[in-house]
């Protein structure tokens, strides 16, 4: 079995995070980027694959060259290769668009990827690449057994969750629950070693344009000041509750 794993290069939660170009642009400077945390459960999941099943792992990235720590640490998590294409990532569509020509010509069976990116949130990529491909989708997904030909599935839905049957060729987006997070594996010295020597292949994009464009960013307005009100002082806190807040 052949696996692709997408990876997506996203800053870190803890960045602080500022626009430039009249907040029309996100401003890379000081942000630590890592793996898509909804990409590193899947990725820990084909490990298993290839662990368990003999199944080989391709990792790929849409993006530019700084992108390439990020596929690095996939690797020696225990990745086999590695795919960047070339392009600077503008939405959705192109990037699903990209994929699924590294997925036509691959010849993968199953292809894993997070079920959104944390920094833009879209859930658009894995369906997308799913149409393009013509393969069958699941989402939401957090449970999956290959037996052969034959998939079973699990996705969350909304008050609980749905087991499906169905078949290769798959796209999944995945989420915690395919793992758990103490199953993420942390690169070990060996791992990184042997990451160097694996192969990193970059191959120019289609072309393709976006679909949409970016016209601004706006970040969430401060919180306003905190007012103490003294324990005793219960009208001044009624008065508040009813006059400020309007919560009463």
């Amino acid at each position: 079995m052949k696996i692709l794993v997408c990876i997506s290069h996203v800053p870190d939660t803890t960045s602080k995070i500022n626009f430039i170009d009249n907040d029309s642009k996100f401003d890379t400077n000081g942000v630590q980027f890592v793996i898509n945390p909804y990409d590193e459960f899947v990725l820990t999941r084909a490990m298993w694959f290839k662990e368990k099943q003999g199944a080989s792992v391709t990792v790929v990235n849409v993006g530019n060259a700084s992108t390439e720590p990020t596929l690095r640490k996939a690797l020696a998590i225990g990745a086999d290769n590695a795919i960047r294409v070339n392009a600077e990532p503008t939405d959705g569509f192109m990037v699903a668009k990209e994929l699924s020509e590294i997925v036509k010509t691959g010849g993968f069976d199953l292809v894993l990827a997070g079920k959104e990116s944390s920094d833009y949130n879209g859930q658009m990529v894995p369906g997308m690449l799913a149409a393009f491909t013509g393969f069958n989708f699941v989402n939401g997904c957090v449970g999956i057994e290959v037996d052969g030909n034959n998939v079973t599935a699990t996705r969350e839905i909304d008050g609980g969750s749905e087991t499906v049957a169905t078949s290769l060729p798959l796209v999944v987006g995945g989420q915690k629950g395919i793992v758990e997070e103490s199953d993420l594996r942390i690169p070990n010295m060996r791992g990184i070693m042997m990451a160097r020597k694996k192969s990193l292949n970059v191959v120019e994009p289609t072309g393709v344009k976006s679909a949409t464009e970016s016209k601004s960013f706006e970040k969430p307005a401060p919180k306003g000041e905190v007012k103490l009100v003294d324990s005793d002082n219960l009208d001044e806190l009624v008065n508040l509750l009813h006059n400020e807040a309007k919560v009463i």
